[in-house]
């Protein structure tokens, strides 16, 4: 596994599964077509890039290029980085059937061209990180803070999520590796007074 600087922009949650047993990096998904309606999750997405950059990741079909084209279009192109995956035929094992154009998504590639897909991207990775960010949020920090394990945690999360200009259904995990990349510990605890 390499570790990448960049924040990675996938479709779906079978690409971020593929994806992180491959790179350590901030993976976000647009939950497909959601992105193009979701104002927060566009928010975090300008967050990202100014902070870390951004490498958009999608598919090979013709909704990939679609949701490709919003986020170029949404975030300052001097951000982004876009890696392609080749279009290869076939399906997911997964699936039962193959997509409407029957090519292979980024959760069927293999970690040697999903690799070689980053690097001819641009990717900062491995030893070639600049300075890293040191975690300021840990799991037991999210519990001290009422953020996890409590009885209105989730409830907590998503008025920090709304503070904040977060999607409101991201995860405990994906929720910490947010705020990890993309916010200081000053505004993590600006945002959590009077929640």
């Amino acid at each position: 596994m390499v570790r990448g600087k960049e924040a990675i922009v996938v479709e779906g949650r079978y690409d971020t599964v593929r994806l992180s047993s491959t790179v350590d990096a901030v993976i976000v998904q647009t939950n497909g077509f959601r992105i193009f309606k979701d104002k927060a999750q566009l928010s975090l997405l300008r967050r990202l890039a100014t902070e870390r950059g951004l490498i958009v990741l999608t598919d090979s079909d013709a909704a990939g290029f679609l949701i490709r084209d919003h986020i170029d279009a949404a975030v300052p192109k001097s951000t982004v980085k876009h890696a392609y995956i080749p279009p290869v035929e076939g399906k997911e094992s997964r699936k039962r059937t193959a997509s409407k154009e029957g090519l292979l998504g980024v959760e069927g590639m293999g970690a040697a061209v999903l690799l070689a897909a980053l690097r001819a991207a641009g990717a900062t990775i491995d030893e070639e990180c600049a300075v890293e960010r040191v975690p300021f949020l840990t799991t037991s920090r999210l519990f001290e803070d009422g953020l996890t394990g409590g009885v209105d945690s989730k409830k907590k999360r998503q008025r920090l999520c709304e503070r904040l200009s977060l999607p409101s259904y991201l995860s405990t995990a994906r929720l910490m590796a947010v705020l990890n990349a993309a916010y200081s510990e000053d505004e993590y605890v600006a945002a959590l007074e009077n929640l």
